[in-house]
């Protein structure tokens, strides 16, 4: 009876506790709590309270802090984590000679200061946008104006924007601050989905984009995965299907949009000198639109005809007349049924071909005098002040639609339908898109902070607090510290969402100055306690651009269009990549590498750069063969390497000890030691006599070219070492 006894009371006790445990939020659900910094032995370590965070649980795990790094490997990794370049020897001497109580810090601002800043951090946003410039799918057609919005997230961040701020803009930036040309270019974030343009099912193209919105902006703001909503209820996180199509319907009156990207003077003055243009040339460009009218309306004729007849009804409707739905379809339609100027008129009679000449000829008499176009940004905005329904669609299908719901954010987190007023008097917009903008950076928001100060983490470290950096949901990762981590988010609310802030404190930390050299500890092998810094693999893009600063080659042209290296000779004149032609712009930062969708620039496909049809949390570095191969074979190597060897022989001259000091103090950052010096200056003697009456690279006057060779070889040698490819 005992037994049966505590049986019946075991039962009755979890009984009890279930409505307590259902009741209860995950943990990334709730509002974090600003917690009290712990209490530790060892104080003399605690550089700020970051420290002592994790040092209370090293101490109860029986361990501490590594050492400090030395100063060569600070600012080695410092200037590689908050510009993506290594140091110059100049700044890692006067860093090193520094005798000042605040040199750390003092090096920590310059880099922050530095425009490379942007450069470096706009890399990780881009992934999680997943920004392409390109469509996708098998046309994979060009976008050429999305440039735009990468320089804009550059300037962001060397601005140092709120992050409240710069969220707003991305997701809400027409709604919130229609005067901010910097805000229109910014809603191009969710202008980044793959899209096939030339699609005939446009209500699935629109749905697909939808769901793509939806996604992105759940996974990239909130470290959630909601598209597991889409079909069913969430299976593991509190977030229902009706939950899903609450968000998505914040989206659902979305309309691309190309929008000039200029500041708002140059916008006024240009619209004025445009505006004189046209008036000027109206009369010839009224004749030679009704020369191509009839030839545009075959084309338009023809190729609406693949198109099913409702969608060709859409079309054919008056504007005035359509439901926002149709406007959608009608506008897909459109961009499909045009014609360019070209085709049109090849496409005209030989006599009229001649008229439209003519007048051709009188526009190039006054084409000076038209102004250029600002660039174009790929914008996004509503179809107008009524958006379409949305429906809870049955297995995720846009064929079965359930009931109709109201914008609304998780329930889990709050459960209110969004306050979105009806469309106000000349209202262009829903104003729904601004309502989950102020949402997501409300301070009752428990996640958009967490998240970031998470992603920032695992930029500094390797690994964020939560490892799983867009899943804070049950089949992510829990935080390994879950009271650093809110009061983390908290500090950044309470800094006014500063990144660079944010930075600043994760960089002073003496956490982040560890050494990072491993040795056995039994109680965390994975140092996923922090005893010391995690030793991380520079990504392709911070790879090319460290080869092209040491060997001299790096342009730091900032911005504009992207620009096209040269490709392997297997892959040269392939998928519309055209090579830039100025040498100088092919050497610019990788944060201006053209981003094919369907062709990853192949260094930085080896290096693990990631999909760009979806958005990407966390690099995974691999190891590969084809990565050495490429270092060892590569054309892009091997002419880095002639470079280094020209800069080096042209800054040390032909003294092997002075040109074996400078090749590696350019390469790695510090001088080498003894026996590093003598296995270089072996190298050197016996590559010289093995090169001896072979052609070498162009070097400067009366040095050997068997010598300027057997240099290009030791410079290449260096490229390939690990640690010019990891940060200490």
């Amino acid at each position: 009876m005992a037994s049966v006894g505590r049986l019946v009371s075991i039962l009755l006790g979890f009984l009890a506790a279930l409505p307590a445990a259902a009741g209860e939020k995950p943990w990334a659900f709730r509002t974090p709590a600003r917690p009290t910094v712990p209490a530790v032995k060892d104080r003399a370590r605690l550089r700020n309270p970051i420290d002592g965070f994790l040092l209370a649980k090293l101490e109860a795990a029986g361990l501490t802090f590594s050492a400090e790094a030395d100063r060569v490997t600070l600012i080695r990794r410092l200037s590689f984590d908050l510009t993506g370049l290594p140091p110059a020897p100049a700044a890692i001497d006067a860093f090193v000679n520094d005798p000042s109580a605040d040199a750390y810090e003092k090096q920590v601002d310059r880099l922050l200061a530095s425009p490379h800043h942007g450069e470096r951090w706009a890399t990780f946003w881009l992934d999680l946008a997943r920004y392409a410039e390109t469509d996708g799918f098998k046309a994979d057609d060009p976008r050429p104006a999305a440039y735009c919005y990468r320089d804009y997230v550059i300037r962001a961040l060397n601005d140092d924007r709120p992050y409240d701020r710069f969220l707003r803009e991305q997701i809400a930036g027409d709604e919130l601050y229609p005067d901010d040309p910097e805000a229109l270019v910014a809603t191009g974030f969710n202008r980044h989905f793959p899209d096939e343009y030339n699609a005939v099912n446009l209500e699935q193209r629109r749905q697909e984009i939808l769901n793509d919105m939806t996604d992105t902006t759940a996974q990239v703001v909130l470290g959630l995965t909601v598209g597991c909503a889409r079909c069913h209820d969430h299976k593991f996180d509190p977030i229902s299907q009706e939950d899903y199509y609450r968000v998505q319907a914040f989206f659902a009156a979305y309309q691309p949009a190309d929008l000039p990207a200029g500041r708002h003077d140059e916008m006024e003055r240009y619209r004025a000198d445009l505006s004189a243009w046209e008036a000027k040339t109206a009369d010839l460009r009224k004749k030679m639109a009704e020369l191509e009218g009839p030839y545009r309306q075959r084309f338009l004729d023809s190729r609406k005809r693949r198109f099913p007849k409702e969608y060709q009804e859409m079309f054919e409707l008056a504007p005035d007349k359509r439901t926002p739905l149709q406007q959608q379809i009608a506008f897909m339609v459109g961009k499909q049924v045009s014609a360019g100027g070209d085709e049109v008129v090849k496409s005209m009679k030989p006599e009229v071909r001649q008229q439209w000449q003519d007048l051709q000829k009188q526009m190039v008499e006054v084409a000076h005098e038209r102004p250029p176009a600002p660039p174009t940004a790929m914008a996004l905005t509503d179809v107008g002040p009524v958006a379409p329904p949305t429906y809870l669609l049955r297995r995720g299908d846009w064929r079965h639609p359930g009931k109709e719901v109201a914008p609304g954010f998780l329930s889990a987190l709050d459960d209110r339908t969004a306050r979105v007023a009806g469309p106000k008097p000349g209202a262009r917009t829903t104003g729904r898109r601004a309502e989950l903008a102020r949402w997501l950076t409300s301070g009752d928001n428990p996640l958009t902070a967490r998240v970031m100060v998470n992603r920032l983490w695992q930029q500094h470290f390797g690994r964020g607090l939560v490892a799983t950096s867009s899943d804070f949901g049950a089949q992510g990762e829990p935080p390994t510290h879950p009271e650093l981590l809110d009061w983390l988010a908290t500090e950044f609310v309470a800094r006014g969402w500063s990144l660079k802030e944010m930075h600043r404190l994760i960089v002073t930390s003496a956490a982040y100055r560890q050494m990072s050299i491993a040795k056995p500890q039994a109680a965390d092998p994975d140092n996923r306690l922090l005893w010391r810094q995690n030793r991380r693999r520079l990504e392709g893009e911070a790879l090319r651009d460290a080869m092209l600063s040491v060997s001299g080659l790096l342009n730091p042209k900032a911005g504009g269009r992207s620009v096209y290296p040269e490709l392997p000779p297997e892959l040269s004149g392939t998928n519309g990549w055209r090579v830039s032609a100025d040498p100088t712009e092919r050497h610019r930062r990788s944060v201006y590498v053209f981003v094919k969708r369907n062709q990853r620039y192949p260094l930085f496909g080896a290096f693990d750069a990631p999909d760009a049809n979806e958005t990407c949390a966390r690099r995974y570095a691999t190891t590969t063969a084809p990565q050495a191969l490429m270092l060892l074979n590569g054309k892009v190597t091997l002419d880095v390497a002639r470079a280094f060897a020209g800069r080096v022989l042209a800054e040390a001259g032909a003294d092997p000890a002075q040109l074996i000091e400078r090749a590696h103090r350019l390469a790695l950052g510090r001088a080498p030691d003894a026996e590093e010096r003598a296995t270089m200056r072996a190298f050197l003697d016996r590559e010289t006599a093995l090169l001896k009456g072979k052609n070498g690279p162009a070097s400067p006057e009366k040095i050997d070219p068997a010598f300027a060779a057997a240099v290009a070889d030791l410079c290449h040698a260096l490229l390939n070492v690990n640690e010019f490819l990891y940060i200490d």
